[in-house]
């Protein structure tokens, strides 16, 4: 699952899908809407409607001179609209599975099962603690204890991480919410010229590995914490999914339906922050 490492979206990216594939995307749509509450993603966006808040306060500091008050915290509850959120997401799932059906079956049976769900549970569980600085300072200790030791656990967890790539899907996520936030100043009028793109393209560049560093030091100690519970041969059935051809296509698919929902937002409150830098009403 994924982290709002930056103030994270219009329209999605992608072209326009032949006709075959748009009639399979709709027929997908009331599934995806299944696999999304299998993901437990109204859980989710609760935590991420928290985080959001956050990050805007660093936004308000830093781009409206603490100015924007409760005014820029209305605007972003707006933004965060969980409905909107929820609906970004699930079409994402749909466009990525809608032409994989064995694979939305595959993904069912997993998440669907009584490990699926307490996996769910614990991710989202997890997510929610670390909201809580004591608690995430806590899950770093255990995670840089477990691997300093190499523990079995840790070596669990390296090799779950990296079946999934999920250090660089993260920073990918974060660069294109990034860049996608840049748009929206731009294109609202934050600055007296429309910033060029390669200019923006340098700027988000330039957070790389900031960023990738972030991304480490919030995601081990997560996973640490979201799959403590679990038992070695439990942590090693989700492994397993992980290294089938529907498990990355699952993985692939869930990254690609939050970048699309965090590219939306980035962009939302860039143009929002954009308006209320130059007085307007939002």
């Amino acid at each position: 699952m994924l982290r709002n490492l930056v103030v994270m979206l219009g329209i999605m990216a992608g072209g326009l899908l032949p006709a075959a594939s748009l009639a399979q995307m709709q027929q997908s749509q009331p599934e995806a809407a299944h696999l999304a509450d299998l993901l437990d993603i109204g859980g989710l966006i609760d935590v991420m409607r928290i985080e959001g808040r956050e990050n805007a306060l660093g936004v308000d500091a830093d781009l409206l001179s603490g100015q924007g008050g409760a005014a820029w915290l209305v605007t972003v509850d707006k933004v965060y609209d969980p409905a909107k959120l929820r609906a970004t997401f699930e079409a994402g799932l749909a466009r990525e599975l809608g032409d994989a059906p064995e694979v939305r079956a595959d993904m069912k049976a997993f998440f669907g099962s009584e490990l699926g769900k307490r996996i769910v549970a614990l991710e989202v569980a997890a997510r929610r603690s670390l909201l809580d600085d004591q608690a995430e300072a806590a899950a770093k200790a255990i995670w840089d204890k477990a691997f300093g030791h190499k523990s079995h656990r840790a070596v669990q967890i390296e090799r779950f991480a990296q079946i999934n790539d999920l250090i660089e899907s993260n920073v990918t996520g974060a660069l294109n919410s990034n860049l996608a936030f840049f748009r929206g100043l731009s294109a609202g009028g934050a600055f007296e010229q429309q910033m060029p793109e390669d200019e923006m393209l340098s700027q988000v560049w330039s957070q790389e590995n900031a960023i990738r560093t972030d991304t480490a030091e919030w995601l081990y100690p997560f996973l640490m914490m979201a799959y403590q519970p679990l038992t070695d041969a439990e942590f090693d059935k989700y492994i397993t999914f992980s290294k089938t051809k529907s498990g990355k296509k699952v993985n692939a698919a869930i990254f690609a339906a939050f970048d699309a929902m965090f590219v939306q937002l980035s962009q939302a409150l860039g143009a929002s922050a954009a308006q209320m830098m130059a007085g307007e009403d939002i």
